[in-house]
């Protein structure tokens, strides 16, 4: 598997293609990051509207990342991916052109639309690489992909430099958000003339209903349930923040809250819809075909704690450094300084996603390594807990590049997993865990903005450490966690016959009963 990604054809090509389509959607997503502080300035922003504004750009991926599982088990990786790539350019061009705080929020909401693209690739990597090699080709790209936001923090100030340089004016930001967003637009058109959904002969395998995650028990129907209504209590949260920085006014946090309401009715219906033959007993699942919606409910639970944890993280070090430590007497020098030592964690993501992927293939327990990589976690950001004005410096950083290890080496661990629950709904199930993330991250977000740094370190310490627990006595090893295909899976040649014979089944029935 490691000698083959030197090369640019088959399986791998479709790996380096897909990660740095990834690579691309994470640029823009965190573009606003590396120029927060002169955006601020610029437009007169306050410390609060800044902070809620890193909130904004993980709102929509919630929902988004649901909706686009649901568009990429229909549709494919291939076209659904080509098209957010192509709709990067406009939140892009949104923040680039915007004048105040207002037509911020809505081009961050809008830019959280395109961190959703992390879950197209998963089913993309799924299709193409067997079980035994899934945790090491996810990581990578996992892993590689999420290094866009350290290319965002490093790239885009020089970029945003350079183009003062040739326009003979101030640091160009808005040239430099607006190019993420054509570059990523651009290479949509690479990405739909050099890809395939599954190799050769290989069918690509749908979910018998769309509207709706299909589970397999009554129970898991309603743990399903109410694990959406965290999803929406999250985005609750986001419209209560919002009324904090007078974004609107308290009637307008409760019409959200009433939209929210009519979005989860929505949702409980749609997911009746799909389900109301098993809820009313018309239809039963062979075991072959079941899986146990709780496995999900706590790979949702593993991703709170560690990309929910790493997006908290990314969002606030920067600001952490800078007022811990004395990094400069200059405050301009301080704050790149910060932004350098801080990028140290999204950096990591090039080994440390990956190493937790392959982790999961040559441990032998996909579920032991989930569970151990949790209680690194835990530790990591209970050590964090205790930095502080007195500590050296590279001490600080050591200790949170222990912490962004684990937290990364977890999301490798984690969708090392969530490809082998059920295959045909791999892209809703991806998307669900990846939503989770999204909540972690807006809410640890939130803590940090009516806290501070040591307390919410401690919350995401504890966090992990509680979900360790669980993993250790709940989370089941999936089922041909390290075989050479996937169970029942078919070519194109196998389901054609398939369908030839139900053909006939069906036009024997006709004539016997006519």
């Amino acid at each position: 598997m490691l000698k083959g990604l030197i090369s640019f054809t088959g399986r791998y090509r479709i790996l380096h293609l897909s990660w740095f389509a990834f690579f691309l959607t994470f640029v823009c997503w965190f573009n606003f990051a590396p120029f927060a502080t002169t955006i601020g300035k610029e437009l007169h922003l306050t410390p609060e509207q800044i902070k809620t504004l890193g909130i904004c750009n993980l709102a929509l991926t919630i929902p988004a990342r649901i909706i686009i599982g649901m568009l990429l088990d229909r549709f494919g990786p291939r076209i659904t991916y080509t098209s957010l790539l192509v709709f990067a350019a406009v939140p892009c061009l949104a923040t680039a052109l915007s004048q105040d705080f207002n037509q911020l929020v809505l081009s961050r909401l809008l830019m959280g639309v395109v961190g959703s693209g992390f879950v197209v690739g998963i089913r993309m990597v799924s299709e193409w690489f067997p079980p035994k090699d899934i945790g090491i080709a996810q990581g990578i790209y996992g892993g590689w992909g999420n290094f866009g936001a350290f290319g965002a923090e490093f790239a885009l100030p020089t970029l945003a430099v350079a183009g003062a340089f040739l326009s003979g004016g101030a640091t160009n930001w808005r040239l430099a958000i607006a190019l993420t967003g054509i570059i990523t637009a651009l290479y949509g058109a690479i990405y739909y003339n050099n890809v395939q959904d599954t190799p050769t002969g290989k069918v690509y395998k749908k979910p018998k209903k769309s509207g709706g995650m299909e589970v397999t028990s009554v129970k898991s129907f309603y743990a399903m349930i109410a694990t959406n209504f965290g999803l929406i209590f999250a985005l609750g949260l986001l419209a209560w923040r919002l009324t904090k920085v007078k974004f609107f006014d308290e009637s307008g946090m409760y019409v959200a809250w009433a939209l929210l309401a009519a979005l989860y009715a929505y949702q409980t219906y749609q997911a009746w819809q799909v389900n109301r033959e098993l809820l009313s007993g018309q239809k039963t699942y062979a075991p072959s075909e079941r899986y146990q919606f709780r496995q999900v409910a706590l790979l949702e639970l593993t991703y709170i704690t560690n990309f929910g944890s790493e997006l908290a993280a990314v969002s606030m070090l920067p600001m952490f450094f800078e007022k811990t430590f004395q990094l400069d007497p200059d405050p301009a020098k301080a704050h790149i300084m910060a932004g350098m030592i801080a990028a140290t964690y999204p950096f990591l993501n090039l080994i440390s996603r990956p190493s937790g992927g392959l982790i999961s293939d040559k441990f032998g327990s996909r579920k032991w390594t989930m569970t151990i990589v949790s209680v690194g976690i835990g530790i990591g950001y209970l050590l964090a807990h205790n930095i502080n004005s007195n500590w050296p410096i590279p001490l600080a950083i050591a200790v949170t590049m222990f912490s962004a290890y684990f937290a990364q080496a977890g999301c490798g661990a984690t969708y090392s997993i969530v490809p082998l629950i059920k295959k045909d709904i791999t892209g809703q199930i991806a998307g669900n865990v990846g939503a989770y993330g999204n909540f972690g991250g807006v809410v640890y977000l939130t803590i940090f903005s009516l806290t501070d740094a040591p307390t919410l370190f401690t919350t995401m310490g504890v966090s992990a450490l509680i979900c360790a627990f669980l993993c250790a006595f709940f989370l089941k090893e999936p089922k041909g966690s390290f075989a050479s295909e996937y169970e029942g899976e078919k070519t194109a040649s196998e389901s054609l016959g398939d369908d030839i014979l139900l053909d006939g089944k069906k036009r024997a029935e006709g004539y016997f009963k006519n």
